[in-house]
């Protein structure tokens, strides 16, 4: 695969929005939650290799995710947690990549979701990237999903689990919605959740000095 410098052709999308989304030179203008939460509802974790009735969506990872952030930084900012939210939102149009194949694959795959995420971060106020900091507590969040996901729903044996991802603290699977939810309903929360804390943005905002 040559550059993406050296790409003439350009990739569309379109989206239930109407919108027209080109994945190598994204614009914040074309981005809406309306395709995200849609998108993220329907891509599935996993590579759907997940017990239950229904696929375990990018959609309901992320809210497992934020609620995990929100749950162990309490103090964040509304910002903070509106990008643990949307951390896996670029996945709403390249889809749900397993690790070992994003490893293969390698920069190219990065430059395209680096570029979604700033388009998206950009669409809704956010900076184009969380800090270094707060990404890799976002990825901490990220993992402790990922274990609960992998022993309750991919097969994973607790130690095999947490050879890849570490053993939890502070959790428990009582406590956190890992059941699969259908698509309609995980792309209902997740702009539920979305509007909850743009309201809680928006508050902090009239509230600055």
């Amino acid at each position: 695969m040559p550059p993406l410098t050296q790409m003439k052709s350009r990739a569309w999308q379109r989206m239930l929005s109407g919108r027209r989304l080109d994945l190598l030179d994204p614009s914040p203008l074309d981005v809406e939650i309306s395709d995200i939460a849609h998108g993220l509802a329907r891509v599935a974790r996993w590579n759907g290799q997940t017990s239950g009735d229904h696929a375990f969506s990018v959609a309901q990872h992320s809210l497992l995710v934020e609620e995990i952030f929100r749950r162990s930084h309490p103090k964040a900012s509304a910002d903070d947690l509106q990008m643990a939210l949307l951390h896996d939102a670029p996945e709403y149009v390249i889809g749900d990549m397993i690790s070992p194949f994003k490893a293969v694959v390698g920069g190219d795959y990065k430059v395209v979701e680096k570029r979604l995420e700033a388009a998206v971060h950009l669409r809704f106020g956010l900076p184009p990237h969380p800090s270094r900091t707060l990404k890799d507590e976002i990825k901490k969040a990220d993992r402790i999903a990922a274990y609960f996901e992998a022993t309750e729903l991919a097969g994973f044996a607790p130690a095999e689990a947490r050879k890849f991802f570490g053993q939890p603290r502070g959790f428990d699977r009582t406590t956190l919605m890992v059941a699969p939810l259908p698509a309609f309903e995980a792309q209902r929360r997740f702009v539920e959740r979305f509007e909850a804390i743009e309201a809680a943005r928006a508050q902090a905002r009239k509230a600055a000095p």
